[in-house]
């Protein structure tokens, strides 16, 4: 007759497993001898054997019972049962696994490749990771509205960064992002270069589709609202864009504005 202690070792589980098995039904626990300890048997030693193995091998402890009790038809059409849970849940393993890997990549994550570019390319002209991440979060929201539209919207972000204007206005945003946050000298300076870059990008707009597209489906309010809550120096600016005709940094003239509907 053997200990606790020993019916656990020879089962190579712990005597907090064995105790655990007991409170939950699985393993009969025997009547205390004279001594006041708790004796075990071969057929213990053997039921708790069985048990490991088939908790080892992924079977939930809820379903050991059943299965010791089973004959081997039952058996096996709950080990068939089982295998195909255990498959199931390795493919939705492996799927976590891809996601979590594609979280080293970054931005890419959550962007088509044509955005992860135009971001690596503002950062390899000296634009500051906090306006790159603006960026990108803004991008974000753009993409998830119209993702269809991004390789074409993207063509024409890329050519603008041949503008001496765009480059200045990054530069200067950059500066002002690494500044004390409230100050607001440098806030009109940018809204001059903003207003006219808005005004050559409203005389070209014709020219291909994307400039309906930017009309009518940009979610112009969540870009705005993701500006001040990023920085509250972004509500002044949206006020100097209103005082120089525009109804924000991402909104054309008020007068050419049609509601799009829903």
């Amino acid at each position: 007759m053997l200990t606790i202690g020993q019916l656990a070792a020879y089962a190579g589980v712990t005597v907090r497993t064995v105790r655990h098995y007991h409170q939950i039904g699985l393993l009969p626990e025997p009547e205390r001898d004279a001594s006041g300890y708790r004796r075990y048997g071969a057929t213990a030693v053997v039921s708790l054997i069985k048990i490991r193995t088939l908790a080892n091998a992924g079977v939930p402890l809820s379903r050991i019972g059943q299965m010791l009790e089973a004959d081997a038809s039952t058996f096996a059409d709950a080990v068939q049962r089982i295998d195909s849970h255990l498959r199931d849940e390795i493919e939705r393993l492996e799927t976590s696994r891809k996601r979590i890997a594609l979280l080293a990549a970054g931005d890419s994550l959550m962007l088509p490749p044509e955005v992860v570019s135009y971001l690596d390319r503002l950062r390899e002209i000296g634009v500051s990771e906090q306006v790159v991440e603006a960026e990108r979060d803004g991008w974000i929201l753009v993409a998830a509205r119209w993702p269809d539209h991004v390789p074409e919207i993207m063509a024409g972000k890329f050519a603008q960064l041949d503008d001496p204007q765009v480059v200045q206005l990054y530069r200067v945003l950059s500066e002002i992002s690494e500044s004390d946050a409230g100050d607001d000298s440098r806030l009109e300076e940018v809204a001059d270069i903003m207003a006219a870059g808005l005004d050559k990008q409203a005389h070209t707009a014709g020219e291909t589709d994307l400039g309906d597209v930017a009309q009518y489906d940009l979610p112009f309010d969540l870009l705005d609202a993701l500006a001040v809550e990023s920085d509250p120096r972004a509500e002044r600016m949206l006020g100097l864009m209103r005082e120089r005709g525009w109804a924000s940094w991402t909104r054309t003239r008020p007068e050419r504005l049609v509601d799009s509907p829903d």
